[in-house]
């Protein structure tokens, strides 16, 4: 009986320090980024998704005077958004009316220089406003109901990607 306790109480040690170990490793994996959506009144996630530099982003929405369809496109770039375009179909409330603008498809084109380290975005019904990240698309609007959101590029080490996989 003796022998058994001690048994279970070393493998229990064991285990305890394979854990630990494994833990130590995910700690010290580089972080991958991730794009978080977050309710601006709560600081709740709303949605995830992997990025890295390079990756696309872009708000699309419906100029709420204008009623046109109106593109911001940023950039990964580290842990920072860069705008590197609007596009526009109308000169309207909001819209670059200074800048330097070109006319391509018969819509307007602009190429700031702006780059944050995030993005508040308050979805409109009428706005429709989607968020595409590379490939995927998703509506803002929908996922917050409407609510304010914010957007930022944030680093996600393997072991909170683990612990968020378990939904722990």
């Amino acid at each position: 009986m003796r022998d058994s306790a001690r048994t279970r109480g070393v493998l229990l040690a064991v285990s305890c320090c394979v854990l630990l170990a494994l833990a130590g490793i995910a700690a010290a994996t580089p972080a991958d980024r991730v794009l978080v959506v977050r309710e601006v009144d709560t600081g709740d996630p709303l949605v995830e998704t992997p990025v890295e530099n390079g990756t696309p982003v872009a708000l699309t929405y419906t100029h709420s005077v204008e009623k046109t369809r109106v593109l911001d496109g940023y950039t990964v770039r580290g842990d920072r958004l860069v705008m590197t375009r609007m596009e526009f179909e109308s000169y309207g409330w909001g819209l670059p009316s200074r800048a330097t603008v070109e006319t391509e498809n018969g819509g307007f084109v602009f190429d700031p220089a702006y780059a944050t380290r995030e993005l508040v975005v308050k979805p409109g019904r009428i706005a429709d406003h989607r968020l595409r990240v590379g490939p995927r698309t998703i509506d803002l609007v929908a996922l917050s109901d409407a609510k304010a959101v914010r957007l930022s590029i944030e680093r996600r080490s393997m072991l909170e990607r683990a612990i968020d996989a378990l939904d722990i």
